[in-house]
């Protein structure tokens, strides 16, 4: 469950959804006879959202010791720890009712495994980097899912049952020289196992193993065969496997499609109703300016432009409207001139990292066969797009006529980030204490903070030293009155509170379906990987968030309102509260009954919130921005 909140920005792709991706690892070819290593990760539960090293249980060990695989930074910060397994594999070749090892389970093992059981952890297992499929045997149905792994065990009332059997199934891709890997599947039974004649085996050499009534050299396991199951209690427990191969038409490239798209099991229909859905709002709100801002724009600038007759200036007539506050319009901002800045700064680099890690997800660098990739590239593209909310931040603080550059700087340096690694850090001290996998090692915190110090910061300056020498933005008008304006009472409808509430409605509705699948994708290990969907949504949830916020920002400078620019930042940002209002209501699908899961939740809800929040607003504002000196540079101001 670590750094869920690294994917606050994703949106999406630029090419349709079954786009070709690069696996990111070159493909290997076995010969026959040729040793296929089995390797195991992390246990995880969608229940607890604290993932647990394998061998934290008592599962059987491989003989030369453990050995950590190679990982990523990604990795480390997703709970993965791949590590080796005594599963032993040959190509194409079959094997049944093989002894893996006898475990004696004392009485922690025993609460250990229950716990586990009752949690629903599942094992995630690999070969030739794919993951395993489950396929569960019951008295009615067989099911196979694609994500997730295959279940420690299972409970039927107060007993827990561990899966102590599988049946390996690998397919391969044969080639002229060789074979390839293009499917793993795991089926696990519960059985428990006897020796024939009631013989007795220590375990300590395979060799000596007496034959197993419980399981047929000659063919593979079958729930129907299953006399006893296996209970978790003290005592020992045999574990056995089986290993099946199966040719198959698949080719390497395609060998993630069926994990991709989980076999079908959410149609593209569904993401096409949300599109259309989407795409409704874009055009209800883009009929709407077109009907109501351009006409009435049109009226509004033709009356402000025409010259008076001598009679109408001798009737001296009072005007109404927005030309009445140009000398206050562009006043900077109050309170937090400063404060305004940095967010606006924060989210337009939250903006370009999102759009950028799109991009890159949308060719394939991200696929999750090269698995941490996507963590890394949200990292790496936040850190190089420090100069952006440097540059951004400097230029609009220079605007407001301020002189404490190098305080704000520092803020743009160190908010955002300070908030996430702060949170961060709390999560990793608590998941430390529950020994999960999801508490990053010492030199992985060390390679964070190095990225945050040594380059980030060192951008946000160097952005800002080029934001402070360019000249300030320009307005049309010119602040007319030293004494700020007074602004008239405004009706309710125009009040901040309702204008915030209501701006965020339009595009949330706009994304929240594929929101969901994204959740869905962050803590019920689903893969997600229609990047086309996405953009199409990314780009419309822009789209909104500027319309709406421009319509808005119209109606209150009509209202002779001049306080637009926090109203802007916050009408679209509010987007992110209805992010997290819907993110609390989808988390009573975890079903979580840890305290530890509800901080883990919310607190990674919370970071995606707010970088949402940051990104939505920042787009509002500059869209207003230009949306201004627009207007008020169309008319002749006296």
């Amino acid at each position: 469950a670590e750094m869920k909140s690294v994917l606050a920005v994703l949106g999406a792709a630029i090419i349709p959804a079954n786009a070709f991706y690069l696996p990111g690892v070159a493909p290997r070819t076995f010969r026959y006879g040729d040793r296929v290593e089995l390797k195991v990760n992390k246990m995880a539960s969608i229940h607890t959202q604290v993932p647990y090293d394998y061998y934290a249980l008592k599962f059987c060990k491989p003989r030369g010791g453990i050995q950590q695989a190679k990982e990523n930074l990604g990795e480390f910060l997703t709970g993965d720890r791949i590590e080796n397994s005594p599963y032993q594999l040959f190509m194409e070749q079959d094997q049944f009712c093989n002894i893996l090892c006898l475990e004696h389970f004392k009485s922690h093992d025993v609460q250990a495994f229950k716990a586990i059981i009752k949690e629903e952890y599942h094992h995630n297992w690999i070969i030739d980097n794919l993951p395993a499929a489950s396929i569960l045997d019951s008295e009615q149905y067989i099911t196979t899912t694609y994500a997730g792994g295959f279940p420690v065990g299972y409970q039927e009332g107060s007993r827990a049952y561990i899966f102590n059997h599988v049946n390996i199934i690998v397919e391969y891709h044969p080639l002229d020289d060789g074979s390839r890997v293009v499917g793993f599947y795991v089926e696990p039974f519960t059985v428990k196992h006897k020796f024939m004649n009631n013989q007795v085996w220590d375990g300590d050499d395979i060799r000596t193993a007496p034959p197993l009534t419980t399981c047929d050299k000659s063919g593979p396991m079958v729930f129907e065969s299953i006399g006893e199951k296996q209970e978790v209690k003290v005592g020992k427990v045999l574990f056995t496997y089986d290993v099946m191969w199966r040719a198959s038409n698949v080719k390497w490239a395609s060998r993630w499609d069926i994990y991709l798209s989980m076999d079908n099991a959410v149609p593209d229909k569904v993401h096409w109703f949300s599109i259309i859905n989407s795409t409704l709002i874009v055009l209800f709100l883009s009929v709407m300016i077109v009907m109501i801002m351009v006409r009435n724009l049109r009226r509004d600038i033709t009356r402000y432009n025409r010259v008076l007759t001598d009679e109408e200036k001798n009737e001296e007539r009072d005007e109404s409207g927005w030309k009445l506050v140009h000398g206050d319009v562009f006043r900077p901002p109050a309170p937090y001139p400063m404060m305004f800045a940095v967010l606006c700064g924060t989210g337009l680099q939250l903006l370009c990292m999102g759009f950028a890690t799109i991009a890159f997800a949308a060719v394939g660098f991200l696929s999750p066969a090269n698995r941490g990739s996507l963590v890394i590239a949200v990292l790496v593209l936040f850190v190089i797009m420090g100069s952006v909310s440097g540059y951004s931040s400097a230029r609009l603080y220079k605007t407001f006529k301020g002189k404490e550059w190098q305080k704000c700087t520092t803020y743009t340096a160190f908010l955002f980030p300070g908030v996430c690694m702060v949170l961060f850090l709390f999560f990793n001290i608590i998941l430390a204490t529950y020994h999960s996998t999801g508490s990053i090692p010492f030199m992985s915190l060390a390679a964070l903070i190095a990225l945050w110090f040594g380059i980030s910061v060192p951008l946000v300056f160097l952005g800002a030293y080029f934001g402070y020498k360019t000249p300030p933005m320009e307005f049309p008008t010119k602040q007319a009155n030293v004494i700020p304006r007074t602004v008239p009472e405004q009706p309710w409808y125009l009040s901040t509170a309702f204008t915030v509430l209501v701006g965020g409605i339009l595009p949330f509705g706009a994304c929240f379906v594929e929101f969901f699948f994204i959740l869905s994708s962050m803590w019920m290990n689903q893969y997600y990987y229609v990047f086309g969907f996405t953009m199409l949504v990314f780009l419309i949830l822009i789209v909104t968030c500027a319309e709406i916020t421009v319509v808005l920002c119209y109606f209150q400078l009509c209202s002779e309102d001049y306080h637009w620019w926090w109203r802007s930042f916050l009408t679209s940002g509010s987007t992110a509260l209805y992010v997290f209002i819907y993110s609390a209501i989808y988390f009573s699908r975890l079903e979580p009954d840890l305290w530890v899961t509800y901080v883990l939740y919310f607190g990674y809800m919370g970071m995606l919130s707010l970088a949402i929040f940051l990104t939505t607003g920042a787009v509002g504002f500059f869209s207003c921005l230009w949306f201004t000196k627009k207007i008020y540079g169309s008319i002749k101001v006296d």
